[in-house]
């Protein structure tokens, strides 16, 4: 779907970037990781529904980086859609694992069904880390202007 259609269905709408906001972001993203990787060892669920916070949240910086912003429902939905354009078929396989991981989230918070095993989370930790270093490199490449609120 191509950024005009996602525009005139509602889901996304122009706006200028947001520096301080992006950072933000990038600097959450971060934080994350971070507290993914300690909680490793103590609960399995919450690691993984950490580690996912770290790559949405660097994903929506890479979005409003792009000059673009998420609308109406199902946002993180939408910001995985629009990076996964924004980013082409190289990241292919880590949006796809962020869209897995957006659902498993859900199901985690809202059912509780299914707990999530040691090997799943640690993979979800290896994914998050990829996704934000590079989505981080790209974002910043791509914006110069991001150095000023580092």
């Amino acid at each position: 779907m191509k950024y005009r259609e996602w525009i005139e269905r509602g889901l996304i709408e122009r706006c200028p970037p947001d520096f301080r906001l992006i950072v933000r972001l990038q600097a959450r993203a971060l934080k994350d990781l971070r507290t993914a990787r300690a909680t490793q060892d103590l609960d399995d669920e919450w690691t993984y529904a950490i580690a996912y916070s770290a790559m949405i949240r660097a994903a929506r910086g890479l979005v409003l980086a792009k000059g673009y912003r998420p609308k109406g429902r199902d946002q993180q939905k939408t910001i995985i859609q629009v990076a996964g354009a924004i980013l082409g078929d190289r990241f292919k396989t880590l949006i796809n694992s962020l869209d897995l991981m957006r659902r498993r989230r859900w199901q985690l918070i809202d059912e509780s069904v299914r707990p999530i095993p040691k090997l799943e989370a640690a993979g979800a930790v290896k994914d998050s880390e990829a996704f934000v270093n590079q989505i981080l490199k790209i974002t910043r490449r791509g914006n110069p202007q991001l150095a000023l609120f580092m």
